[in-house]
């Protein structure tokens, strides 16, 4: 059996962010190999992660993202449990990673549970206008119940494009990985809760009532004075 010393401990330390027993017997498991010692790591940390869900996650990052052009700015909390963690090269990517999802797919919320009730239920009256003027539009009155399911779906789809968990992460090719896969797999990694908490995304100019131009108006104006 290989005999597991200090720098074999730091060097796993600081691939997975495990504690140092954790660490320590992971090697010693994996007989000393440090690649086997990370597997170890990364399966018990399924289980563990799944135990710290209810864990109170204070520590972490408050990350400011400037897309280039200086267009759009992100303000985004994310939370670990250990300083430790925070410090992390993984969590600092995904930190980043979260910072540019925010800039590129706007979403409004982190997760389904933070959207308000009202919301919701503007969302689901829009549908159901829009199915009925569809129907009067054809002529076609759909039964209810399939109204019903319809309008589940849209507001499905609608949650999943609109909450930062589900939206499917920029750095997938694929599209199949979402944000929220994407924190767990890094939690699971490290045996530690991580958690977005909050957002806030500024684009420039948004909100504010731009002045209408009539151009048509304004060249006719200028010749109009240019007669004078």
């Amino acid at each position: 059996m290989a005999e597991v010393n200090a720098q074999m401990v730091k060097s796993l330390r600081s691939r997975t962010g495990a504690g140092m027993m954790d660490c320590k017997n992971a090697l010693v498991e994996a007989a000393g190999d440090e690649d086997k010692a990370v597997e170890i790591i990364q399966k018990k940390g399924l289980a563990k992660a799944a135990k710290k869900a209810g864990a109170i996650a204070a520590e972490g990052k408050v990350h400011a993202y400037i897309h280039p052009g200086d267009r759009i700015g992100v303000l985004v909390e994310v939370n670990c449990q250990t300083d430790f963690v925070a410090r992390n090269e993984d969590f600092q990517r995904l930190v980043d990673l979260i910072g540019l999802q925010i800039a590129s797919m706007s979403p409004e919320y982190v997760r389904r549970e933070d959207i308000p009730a009202d919301a919701l239920d503007r969302q689901k009256r829009l549908y159901q206008e829009q199915i009925a003027e569809e129907d009067e539009r054809t002529g076609k009155k759909r039964p209810e119940q399939a109204v019903g399911k319809i309008v589940e779906g849209k507001l499905n789809k609608w949650m999943t494009e609109t909450c930062l968990l589900e939206q499917p992460s920029i750095e997938d090719e694929g599209g199949k990985k979402t944000i929220g896969e994407v924190q767990n797999e890094l939690s699971a990694k490290i045996g530690e809760k991580i958690a977005v908490r909050r957002f806030v995304r500024f684009e420039l100019g948004e909100g504010i009532e731009k002045k209408k131009v009539d151009l048509a108006a304004d060249v006719a104006e200028t010749l109009k004075s240019a007669g004078n």
